[in-house]
């Protein structure tokens, strides 16, 4: 007769733990955390710009914990909406719809709370103006962008970036209660800057989003079209970061930074672009040089919006 020999008690908690620990890491890969950082890197300058200075303590913490939650609720729900593209795409494939390490239902609920929690922790804690920007930066990116334009359109990031771009209004908003001018040109840089920062992305993954069927630019236009578009769309990014200085009234070293960080982006955008010209196609091209610089461009001119803020 065989002796079943039961497992230690500690054994059996360690696994829980486990179990435990890879459910949490499956709840918040859903919300993106990387994209979240990006977002978070555009609030906090403007909230320096706008209290011209050092902003409350309370108001910064509660706007940039609630603006994490709603970043987080937005993206679970595009995981959720997209999750046969993501189980298709290499790039995606390990999400955690994807990986079914939650499932579809559990994912919408979990969007559906940290929603509706950011909403009325901004209304409650910062003001209503700061929560409606935020619920409709949500409702934007979810219906919009996700259910509307990604499938449909080649300017699927075009359009669909605007949702990228509401935490800078966000974090002014949090601030004032209101909308000016300044946020409204910091919210076309980002606006201008998300195009070809996406489509460089594109073109590295072109055969992903070939075989999921989304129409980014690169999938249905030649190589020559996405670089030529990217650069006109860094122009314009560098352009209207320029425009910060007559209209927030920053000192001469935001204008500084501005024009040399613009510099380095169309220099490396343009770089893209001569080796399209030499004959370069494919991974040669190498667009991703773009796409990491570009990340790098837009921390460091949020940065030197919160420096000169300091000023």
């Amino acid at each position: 007769m065989t002796v079943l020999t039961p497992k230690p008690p500690t054994a059996s908690l360690s696994a829980a733990r486990r179990s435990t620990l890879a459910t949490v890491r499956a709840y918040v890969a859903l919300t993106k955390p990387r994209i979240i950082e990006l977002l978070l890197i555009t609030t906090l300058p403007v909230m320096f710009l706008a209290a011209h200075g050092l902003p409350p303590l309370w108001t910064a913490v509660a706007t940039l914990v609630f603006g994490t939650l709603s970043a987080g609720s937005a993206n679970a729900l595009n995981c959720y909406i997209d999750r046969d593209i993501d189980a298709t795409m290499r790039r995606t494939r390990r999400r955690p719809l994807a990986m079914h390490e939650v499932t579809p239902r559990n994912a919408l609920i979990f969007g559906v709370v940290l929603g509706v929690l950011s909403t009325l922790g901004l209304g409650l804690t910062v003001n209503w103006v700061a929560a409606g920007l935020s619920l409709a930066a949500i409702l934007f990116y979810v219906f919009v962008y996700s259910m509307l334009l990604k499938r449909r359109t080649s300017q699927n990031v075009v359009w669909g970036g605007i949702a990228g771009c509401m935490p800078v209004l966000i974090g002014w908003a949090g601030i004032t209660g209101r909308i000016d001018w300044a946020p409204v040109v910091l919210f076309g840089v980002v606006f201008f800057w998300t195009p070809p920062h996406t489509w460089t992305l594109a073109m590295r993954y072109r055969e992903d989003y070939a075989a999921a069927k989304v129409p980014m630019l690169p999938v249905v236009a030649g190589e020559r079209r996405v670089v030529l578009e990217s650069v006109a769309y860094t122009w314009a990014t560098v352009l209207c970061s320029l425009l910060l200085w007559p209209v927030a009234g920053t000192t001469p070293f935001y204008a500084v930074v501005a024009a040399a960080l613009g510099a380095m982006c169309l220099w490396e955008v343009y770089r893209l672009l001569g080796r399209l010209n030499a004959g370069k196609t494919g991974v040669a091209l190498r667009p991703m040089r773009f796409f990491h610089w570009s990340n790098a461009y837009l921390a460091l001119l949020f940065l030197a919006v919160a420096v000169d803020s300091l000023l």
